[in-house]
């Protein structure tokens, strides 16, 4: 069965961090463009960041460049992401993305509230 599973959400304080993973099973990520996006109540689903199959290119929303890292391990069929300086407006349901072609898969979401 082909499935993304993103975790590693949970309640942080402003200013800690947190790594999100997004796991992948029924399906190779190397040759899969990997993008996270985040959807906070009451507004549209947003891109927070994307990295190329070969991790040649990586990309960042203004709002989490130099906060957030993405990352993968393809050995591992594991796409990260760490988010420092965490603010309360990073408070979002976290989705990952898979993307080859015309194919494109959707993890379930992990919940980021920041708050103190």
């Amino acid at each position: 069965q082909l499935q993304l599973v993103a975790s590693g959400g949970g309640l942080v304080q402003p200013g800690g961090s947190l790594r999100l993973s997004c796991v992948a099973s029924g399906l190779t990520l190397d040759s899969y463009g990997i993008g996270w996006f985040r959807q906070a109540p009451g507004k549209e689903r947003e891109a927070v960041s994307c990295i190329s199959s070969s991790s040649a290119s990586r990309n960042y929303a203004d709002s989490v460049k130099g906060r957030f890292t993405i990352s993968r391990d393809n050995a591992k069929n594991t796409v990260y992401l760490q988010m420092n300086s965490l603010k309360p407006e990073d408070t979002a349901v976290y989705y990952c993305n898979a993307v080859r072609g015309v194919y494109s898969y959707w993890g379930q979401g992990t919940q980021v509230t920041v708050s103190s």
